[in-house]
């Protein structure tokens, strides 16, 4: 893979895509950002993607194993569990710092300053992850995880606040992951709610202005937002009556 030229390792990567090895995908799409890098060299769109869709999925899928070994299991030992969730674990917490050391160390710095939806994507992404370990640290260790993911999201939405219009999906969706991590991650349920509603409706004041080629995604991503919108502030709504 070292040997191959640029345009063949993005063949290989769209043919590891097809056959869903994400793994593969992962490993190739480091090997990309290195050799683009050492040229000073950004993704391009297409790039950025297939980066984005092979971390995705690997994680993805050992979030959801977490979950369900974190979920407990009837009749079965709970000290062998323990061990069984923390090999989970320590595998996601080797793909996630490896996808933030691309970022950090490579294509954060490479369009630092830019001021476009690059930027946004790449220090959105550094929070998304952070925010992804941040999920099954201890809380000693989680505290500075935390702390770094707020930074990073604070430092995407000023670029996109000032760069992006309302509607561009990279802003909402920065919006939408932002707000979760208010919620889940900080426990800060005012600044979610707050983030989540100033968002959509800015967004629904231009409404009429979303493009053809975006409009699917910024309206799926205001529906998200709205939806959790709803659901935070029934929750708020009954811990009060709870009181």
């Amino acid at each position: 893979m070292a040997d191959l030229e640029i345009s063949k390792l993005l063949d290989l990567i769209r043919v590891a895509e097809t056959a869903e090895r994400y793994e593969d995908m992962c490993r190739m799409v480091s090997q990309l950002v290195t050799m683009k890098s050492a040229k000073g060299e950004d993704l391009d769109v297409d790039e950025r993607n297939l980066l984005s869709v092979a971390f995705k999925n690997v994680v993805g899928a050992k979030r959801a194993s977490w979950r369900t070994l974190a979920g407990g299991f009837d009749d079965v030992d709970e000290d062998l569990l323990v061990k069984y969730r923390g090999i989970v674990e320590e595998e996601l917490s080797s793909t996630i710092d490896q996808v933030l050391k691309l970022l950090t160390d490579h294509l954060c710095p490479v369009v630092k300053g830019h001021g476009d939806e690059t930027e946004v994507f790449y220090l959105k992404m550094c929070g998304d992850y952070y925010r992804y370990l941040a999920e099954f640290k201890m809380e000693e260790e989680a505290k500075g995880i935390k702390e770094n993911a707020e930074k990073f999201y604070k430092n995407a939405m000023d670029v996109a606040e000032a760069n992006l219009v309302e509607t561009h999906p990279t802003r909402l969706g920065l919006a939408l992951n932002f707000s979760v991590c208010y919620y889940e991650i900080l426990k800060e349920p005012e600044k979610a709610c707050d983030l989540a509603k100033k968002s959509f409706d800015a967004a629904i004041e231009k409404l009429d202005t979303i493009g053809d080629a975006s409009y699917k995604d910024s309206t799926l991503i205001m529906q998200l937002l709205r939806d959790n919108l709803t659901l935070w502030t029934s929750q708020h709504d009954n811990e009060e009556d709870a009181q």
